[in-house]
């Protein structure tokens, strides 16, 4: 009964004190792809994500009902950093769908104003931001209009407010009718109601360098992670790891440690039974404390059962190549940063097609022998396999006429056409290719037999080709698995390396597609292609995680079209719609939305790019 009680007060309390819109709400999934189209097209960094901000104290003045049920604690505002354009996860605040739409919408195109650094004045340049959207983008007004009247008839009422609030709730109403119109924010007792239409005043940005160091860098963080429902980022401060009593004797009440305190969370494990109360734990978690531990996890053991051991990996070949990386934030290449590996299989036997492809790689050869470059005969050259039979004739006839005639052309040879080109396949071999695209097969058996039907299908045209895989754990080594080189036919050995492909580690993307641009440069043809084929981002163990990598790949991009090379990738991420724009341009990449497709289709995508 207590509890029956218990929920009715709640359910009254919330009503009564909540001015909520749940049948109006829109959630950032919904408007996630037109509000990053917006921010980048109105000048936003094409590098960040779209992403759900996570709730914070205001601190403003609540009523008492409010204090009574102990809401409207917390808000959502919008704000950008260094990785992301943060948007509140749900919007609910008006009782109209377009309203909380264009609340979206409006909050993205005043993003494109705003840089990453903290404001020192947010209520003054929260106003110049506003100018400068609408003076930009007049067609913007109507909407932003709309927004200001709706928002502020649920702000407090300067009647009924004390004179220093009042007065401060009166600056914001001004400025919000008429941007630049007051050049400070009267001071209050009470911090002032969350403007919605403006960023966040003070976003929670991290308080510690994000940069790793060598230390960290020897750290580990495999694993498998589970994320929130909610997808909110969180807070986190670096502290000191609790120091752990040790016996019975030594244990105190109030030293034992609950979930919302403290939660070891580096393990190295694919189950745990833990995980789930982990994370529902973390979800109630406003604010993370992070320590450094200097012990390594028992369990690390079980996780790195499932990557090559040093017996049987592949083959190393050399001491590896060094590289270097791009650095965003000091728009610097970094020299000799990364260390390439080339590997090939060691104990790799030859191998036929398999039975499952043998059909379509009978049919894909035949459509592909229509690009082989025809091979006519050149006449009139001084050497050649055979005589030119009209040239001699020719030569013949003047000579008896008693002309003078030169007699140093009269062969000719067969040669190919003109078709010139060299296709450079660099396959993503990391981890993620383990997970599952259907009941029967895996990304990597995907992969897999693309390489076969795409090998057997570029030796019909008799185009120059290689095919490369990679993978990387850290920036030293990034594995280079050598499948086939320019200067190997298609056979039974190289079948045999296709065939021992295995997932593995992580995705340094830029440091692979530098190497495999060093390395097509090589090639003496007109046109050369640069095939990316992968399943996800660039990501890594160390800082490489994030905007870090994207910068540092697309960098990497440029400068191989800068090579004049053309680099095309080809993926089956869902999500590659949100950094591959950025990465590869609008025509630089395709999706390919069923996986299973993949082997039949990319042999149809380098005809039309080679066509």
């Amino acid at each position: 009964m207590e509890e029956h009680v218990g929920q009715i007060w709640d359910r009254l309390i919330t009503r009564a004190t909540t001015r909520r819109y749940p049948d109006a709400a829109v959630t950032l999934a919904q408007v996630n792809h037109s509000a990053g189209i917006l921010f980048r097209a109105l000048g936003g960094d094409g590098g960040l994500r779209v992403e759900a901000a996570n709730a914070t104290a205001h601190g403003a003045k609540r009523s008492w009902l409010q204090r009574i049920g102990g809401s409207n604690l917390k808000v959502e505002l919008s704000w950008r950093d260094e990785q992301a354009l943060r948007l509140p996860s749900v919007i609910d605040l008006f009782p109209k769908t377009e309203l909380n739409r264009d609340l979206y919408l409006w909050l993205s195109a005043l993003a494109s104003q705003i840089g990453e650094a903290r404001w020192s004045d947010w209520f003054v340049q929260s106003q110049y931001c506003t100018q400068q959207v609408l003076a930009n983008y007049p067609g913007l007004e109507p909407r932003y209009r709309r927004l200001v009247t709706a928002h502020l008839e649920q702000r407090p009422d300067v009647t009924r407010s004390a004179p220093r609030q009042a007065e401060q709730e009166q600056a914001i109403r001004d400025a919000l009718l008429e941007p630049g119109s007051r050049d400070r924010l009267p001071p209050a007792r009470h911090a002032p109601q969350p403007v919605v239409l403006w960023p966040h005043p003070s976003p929670p940005l991290a308080e510690c360098d994000t940069e790793t160091t060598d230390e960290d860098d020897r750290g580990d963080r495999e694993g498998v992670s589970k994320d929130l429902d909610d997808q909110r980022r969180r807070t986190a401060e670096r502290t000191e790891m609790p120091r752990q009593d040790r016996g019975l004797v030594t244990i105190r009440m109030e030293n034992i440690l609950t979930w919302g305190e403290f939660a070891k969370v580096d393990r190295g494990v694919e189950e745990n039974e833990d995980l789930d109360q982990a994370a529902e734990a973390a979800e109630a978690v406003d604010k993370f404390d992070v320590a450094k531990g200097g012990k390594a996890v028992s369990s690390r053991l079980r996780f790195d059962l499932d990557l090559p051991s040093q017996s049987c990996d592949d083959q190393t070949i050399g001491e590896g190549i060094l590289l270097p990386e791009w650095d965003y934030r000091t728009r610097q290449l970094q020299p000799d940063h990364c260390r390439v590996q080339p590997m090939v299989a060691a104990d790799a036997k030859p191998c036929e097609l398999p039975p499952h492809l043998r059909r379509t790689a009978t049919r894909l050869r035949a459509q592909f022998q229509a690009l082989a470059p025809a091979r006519t005969w050149h006449r009139g050259q001084q050497d050649g396999s055979e005589i030119d039979l009209e040239a001699y004739l020719r030569f013949s006839g003047e000579r008896a006429a008693g002309q003078a005639v030169a007699g140093d052309r009269l062969y000719r040879e067969m040669r190919s056409g003109a078709r010139d080109l060299a296709c450079l396949l660099l396959a993503d071999l990391s981890l993620s290719t383990d997970a599952w695209v259907n009941d029967h097969a895996r990304v990597i058996d995907v992969i897999r037999d693309t390489l076969f039907l795409f090998a057997e299908t570029l030796e019909a045209t008799g185009d120059r080709f290689a095919m490369f895989g990679f993978s990387s754990r850290r920036r030293d080594p990034v594995r280079f698995h050598q499948l086939k080189r320019f200067d190997e036919r298609c056979d039974a050995r190289i079948r045999s390396r296709i065939d021992a492909i295995k997932p593995g580690y992580y995705t340094r993307m830029g440091t692979a597609i530098r190497h495999a641009s060093n390395m097509l440069c090589e090639q003496p043809a007109s046109q050369r292609l640069l095939l990316l084929l992968t399943d996800g981002k660039p990501n890594d163990l160390d800082k490489y995680e994030g905007r870090y990598g994207i910068e540092d790949t697309r960098h990497a991009i440029r400068q191989a079209r800068d090579l004049g090379l053309q680099p095309f990738c080809v993926t089956v991420d869902k999500k590659a719609g949100e950094y591959l724009p950025h990465l590869f341009g609008n025509g630089g990449f395709i999706v390919i939305r069923k996986p299973s497709q993949l082997p039949r289709e990319l042999p149809l995508l380098y005809a039309r790019l080679t066509s």
